[in-house]
């Protein structure tokens, strides 16, 4: 079988799972939330990722999901990528199977979490039975290590591949060490496809090479981080630097609570008309103090809360 071709670049918004106060998935929000992101410019989508609590998810949740965002994108004509692993290797087997049958863009999947491997050739090998699994849908892999402590070295990891998976196509790289971004962008003469997922480092990845993005961001605050990355790709690296700091001081206004889903699902209500709910790891509400933090924080960043929806 021949190389899967991919050619997506630019970002992709990991998105929120919308649930209910009683914790059910709140699955009539997606309409809504595709049209936003789409009217703001956004066409890129991935679902089921940290973001979107695969890994709190049941299997049939899990396809759920997928299926209704797989209806949305008809509308909206945006790439969908869903995150397939974080499961017992079964459920990943037939999480893959649904994902490629839906006929979605392409699918990220997280390593092993238990038996983790250690090496590119065990990382390697986990990957093939996914590819085998979803045979005709680029595979990408998500290298989060500061989440699932496995430490590959991507460049080495990609290096190491050759034409072992036919389907796989890229990584999607949440890390804030560049050294090793730019090693896996080079790798094997440039033949993959690397999302940074770094909020902080947009404009530094960009000198290096990185075009492409998955970043938590874009659902809060899509106009900034699309006029920075336009900024980016003008050359004009002072002013990106003056906006990355406005992007990255909003990002740690949010995310320096404790639940950082539940947070940006807070600021998401607050700053927009996408309301989430809350998140599935919480099992209470956030703490009034903590959303007041948040609106004075963000409001002395030059954004105007909702304050009314609390």
């Amino acid at each position: 079988m021949s190389r899967l071709s991919y050619t997506y670049r630019g970002l992709i918004v990991p998105v929120l799972t919308p649930f209910s106060n009683n914790g059910s998935l709140n699955l009539d929000v997606i309409p809504k939330y595709a049209t936003y992101l789409a009217k703001k410019g956004i066409k890129g989508i991935l679902v089921n990722g940290t973001n979107g609590e695969g890994m709190s998810m049941s299997v049939a949740e899990r396809k759920l999901v997928a299926e209704t965002w797989i209806e949305a994108v008809k509308e909206t004509k945006q790439h969908l990528m869903v995150q397939v692993g974080g499961a017992p290797l079964p459920d990943v087997i037939e999480l893959a199977k649904h994902a490629s049958g839906l006929r979605v863009d392409s699918i990220l999947c997280l390593p092993e979490l238990y038996f983790k491997p250690t090496t590119p050739k065990q990382l390697i090998e986990y990957l093939e039975i996914i590819g085998k699994a979803a045979p005709n849908t680029p595979l990408l892999y998500y290298h989060i290590p500061v989440m699932t402590n496995v430490n590959i070295h991507m460049g080495q990891f990609l290096e190491s591949i050759g034409d072992k998976i036919p389907s796989f196509v890229g990584i999607k790289f949440t890390s804030a060490n560049l050294e090793e971004g730019a090693q896996a962008l080079r790798a094997d003469n440039g033949k993959y496809t690397i999302f940074l997922g770094n909020n902080q480092l947009i404009n530094a990845a960009y000198t290096l090479g990185i075009d492409s993005f998955i970043l938590s961001s874009i659902n809060v605050f899509p106009e900034l981080v699309l006029d920075l990355l336009a900024v980016c790709k003008n050359g004009d690296m002072l002013k990106a630097k003056d906006m990355q700091e406005k992007l990255s001081s909003a990002v740690i206004a949010i995310m320096k609570h404790s639940n950082r889903v539940q947070a940006m699902k807070i600021a998401m209500a607050l700053l927009t008309d996408i309301d989430v709910g809350l998140s599935r790891a919480s099992s209470k509400s956030i703490s009034s103090e903590i959303v007041e933090t948040m609106i004075k924080d963000l409001t002395n960043s030059g954004y105007q809360p909702n304050i009314k929806y609390y």
